[in-house]
């Protein structure tokens, strides 16, 4: 992999992926010390992958891999089992990971400076079961508990014995694969911090934390939560309420329907989907983002940056029926070319009928 950005460079484009980084520091003694470090994400593979799995992770492996990272995808079937998914059943679990890479290979990432490793192909090691012992032997019951977050859950729904096993390996994972950066989301903040609490004590390193952005799903904001990381997961998307997410293989009319009722107070800025996806996706990928309205409503507008265009919503330039259509327009532009992917290539749409048959559970 040849890199043409200085060190610099390199460390001002993953901290575009990092809404936190653990710690700054430490982030460039790594980008000095090595030109390819390697960064690691995982996911379990559950139903439908909807546009924070698949535009935005797409996004932010394509920034990590342009500044030198050599990325490693971690396919976690074996976690998604221990965590129930779909039903308890490993074979599923499978066939949806072969789903996920295919709708990454159609949305853009950089697949050649990205290795796809399965947690079913590294458990046949001695040496990964070793990491998971130590891990649990360095952790109390109650830590473990508290780590519940990463696979979606609180710490009261975490009931089965699998469950408890599950951020043991998760942590063994990070130094299993060698990673340097743990670039995973801000739900696996607390798995991370344990990796890398633990790792020194343990005679490997303390990887550095680029939590990314968990992009918000498109109902009203739940209230009452006051715990940062938590208020966050409570507001993701959802694939147990699919009015809340765009997908991956939704239609245009889909898109559209779901977008129009979604929550966007007048001039509101803050927790606003809407905006969110400006922010995070669509800026990512177009240069522009034009709204087009009749005359009397102000005619059509066009902005540069999503600064200029949240000042304008917060002045109240722009309505928010006007800024849905146009968020809209460009999602739809952007889900288009996976969609038909799966429509006309024979052994995408296979894939993608199977996993439409097969029951999500959470």
């Amino acid at each position: 992999m040849v890199i043409l950005m200085n060190v610099d460079d390199r460390f001002n484009l993953i901290k575009e992926v990092g809404e936190e980084i653990i710690t700054e520091e430490d982030l460039m003694s790594l980008l000095q010390d090595k030109k390819n470090p390697i960064a690691y994400d995982g996911f379990e593979p559950s139903g439908k992958i909807h546009i924070a799995q698949g535009l935005l992770r797409a996004i932010n492996v394509n920034k990590m891999t342009k500044s030198g990272c050599k990325f490693k995808m971690f396919v976690a079937d074996w976690h998604g089992w221990a965590n129930n998914k779909m039903g308890g059943d490993l074979e599923k679990i499978q066939k949806v990971g072969k789903y996920f890479v295919e709708v990454w290979r159609a949305c853009g990432m950089d697949l050649d400076n990205v290795e796809f490793i399965w947690a079913s192909e590294i458990l046949r090691n001695d040496s990964y079961w070793k990491k998971v012992m130590e891990m649990a032997r360095n952790s109390t019951v109650q830590r473990i508990l508290r780590c519940g977050q990463i696979m979606g859950r609180k710490e009261g729904e975490v009931q089965q014995a699998s469950q408890i096993l599950y951020p043991c390996m998760q942590a063994a994972d990070i130094f299993e694969l060698e990673a340097d950066i743990c670039q995973l989301g801000m739900d696996q903040r607390k798995v991370n911090m344990l990796a890398r609490e633990l790792g020194p004590k343990l005679g490997y390193w303390k990887p550095v934390i680029v939590s990314h952005h968990m992009l918000m799903g498109l109902g009203e904001p739940p209230t009452g939560e006051t715990d940062t990381v938590e208020k966050a997961i409570a507001m993701k998307m959802s694939k147990s309420n699919p009015d809340s997410a765009i997908f991956m293989n939704d239609t245009e009319e889909d898109i559209k329907r779901k977008i129009k009722k979604a929550y966007c107070p007048e001039k509101q800025l803050e927790e606003n989907p809407i905006l969110e996806y400006c922010r995070y996706i669509i800026f990512e990928k177009f240069k522009e983002f034009k709204i087009e309205r009749p005359e009397k409503f102000g005619g059509t507008v066009e902005f540069a940056s999503y600064d200029e265009l949240s000042a304008a919503f917060a002045k109240g330039d722009i309505h928010p029926l006007d800024l849905k259509n146009a968020t809209a327009f460009y999602v739809n532009e952007l889900v288009k070319p996976v969609r038909d992917h799966f429509e006309k290539d024979n052994k995408a749409k296979k894939m993608f009928e199977e996993i439409k048959q097969m029951e999500v559970t959470r």
